[in-house]
């Protein structure tokens, strides 16, 4: 089948990617000229592993086509995917659907012949109406008969760092349609998924859209549920990780996003979480769960900044910290509401110095130009008096710590990704404080 996808962000592109994977031909648009011709030099505008060889692959093929005008690939395509960025409002935290919009009306103007017109972005429910009556307004007189196009939902649930094989091997794929034939092209789309059995879900448009939001609230609570354990449990001397473990071997629960942290991040959950309180406040039907999870993530940040200044004594100033990781999560560049955002920011303003190392740091020098940019772990450590690991990228998981000591001005390490054991930091000399499970001391 034919697909155009508008937007080549994070969903667009390893979207367009996977579906030429499939065997389809897909061209991603974008307005942005620099991006397209980066793609066309091979150059991937995001970080996420494998996604680079993918690409290639299906451009030698020709499968995948980059381009920044829409009229060839949107006339041809059978389905148009919609996948351009809904960040928060300033002011009020609904999502800003001024760029779906805008691609709607494009799109309306380009179709020839029925056509599929899926929303991947991550919209409030009621978007995909507003969508159609967009699109009707657009193409009034010009399009022949009502029945030439169909809006569709499609959410996304790919994690950053492990998307390509959400794509391929998802838990389930949700498509929001009452169309029979809208249907059956999303069937052939999907066709290649059914050798696995995924189960594909066929609902009404407003229940696809309002799955998306309800997946990415619960594990935000779930999240935000074990972080506060942490405290419950540096508070009466139990071990988090074991709670996690305790609670996640019952099936009712399970274990994934029991991780104790500094809190969520990303391009997901905080935005997320923010319009379903909106939408549900606007509906007369307010969420007090995901209200307070919204509330309690926030402050939880700000609380793991005076975590690391308590552990230095309580004075900043003049002091060298050292962080590692600074992405919201490891394998991706994204530094979307990552909780280095909030927590370095804090440090320099207590008078710190803060040096820094993690893998893939452009984002990040953006975001954070006040600090100073190292060429590894080891050098993040040089003469710090804490050093504080905050994103647990694999590299960070087996350091030479009798190394990092010496190089260290003194031997305190803040891990807020839990990824050593207390025990063998005490041994090995450290004052090492983690989540969820005290402080030990040299």
């Amino acid at each position: 089948m034919r697909v155009a996808m508008i937007g080549t962000g994070y969903v667009g592109l390893v979207s367009g990617a996977c579906f030429a994977d499939f065997g389809h031909v897909v061209t991603c648009i974008d307005k942005a000229a620099d991006k397209i011709e980066r793609l066309h030099q091979g150059v991937m505008p995001i970080y996420e592993p494998g996604l680079d060889r993918l690409v290639a692959e299906n451009v030698a093929q020709g499968r995948l086509f980059f381009s920044t005008d829409a009229a060839e690939a949107v006339r041809g395509a059978d389905a148009v995917f919609i996948a351009v960025g809904t960040p928060s409002r300033r002011g009020d935290g609904h999502a800003d659907l001024s760029y779906v919009y805008a691609a709607a009306e494009e799109i309306a103007g380009l179709i020839d012949g029925f056509t599929v017109i899926v929303t991947k972005s991550t919209v409030p429910v009621g978007t995909g109406d507003e969508i159609e009556a967009v699109m009707r307004r657009a193409i009034a007189g010009r399009n022949g008969p009502e029945g030439q196009f169909a809006v569709v939902s499609n959410p996304e649930f790919l994690r950053e760092g492990a998307a390509i094989e959400d794509f391929k091997h998802p838990d389930r794929v949700v498509v929001g349609t009452d169309n029979e034939q809208a249907r059956e092209v999303m069937r052939e789309l999907y066709r290649p998924l059914f050798l696995n059995e995924t189960p594909i879900l066929f609902t009404e448009r407003r229940t696809s859209e309002l799955i998306k939001y309800a997946a990415n609230a619960f594990l935000a609570m779930k999240i935000t549920f074990i972080n506060e354990m942490a405290d419950l449990s540096e508070a009466v001397g139990a071990d988090v990780q074991q709670v996690a473990r305790g609670i996640g071997l019952d099936k009712r629960i399970g274990s994934k996003f029991l991780n104790a942290g500094p809190g969520y991040g990303g391009s997901c959950f905080p935005k997320d979480t923010l319009a379903l309180v909106r939408t549900a406040q606007q509906a007369g039907a307010p969420t007090r769960l995901i209200e307070a999870t919204v509330q309690v993530n926030d402050a939880r940040k700000r609380a793991m900044a005076a975590k690391i200044k308590a552990a230095m004594g309580g004075d900043l100033a003049g002091k060298t910290v050292g962080v590692l990781g600074l992405t919201f999560k490891p394998n991706t560049d994204d530094m979307r509401d990552a909780p280095s955002l909030d927590i370095v920011p804090a440090l320099i303003e207590g008078g710190a110095v803060v040096q820094a190392y993690d893998p893939e740091d452009h984002e990040a020098r953006r975001h954070l130009p006040d600090v100073a940019f190292k060429a590894g772990p080891y050098e993040a450590a040089e003469n710090v008096d804490a050093l504080v690991i905050l994103t647990e990228w694999d590299q960070f998981r087996a350091l030479d710590l009798k190394r990092m000591k010496l190089l260290m001005k003194a031997p305190l390490v803040v891990d807020l990704r839990n990824i050593y054991r207390p025990d063998d930091m005490k041994r090995r000399g450290f004052t090492y404080l983690s989540v969820g499970r005290g402080t030990v001391s040299n």
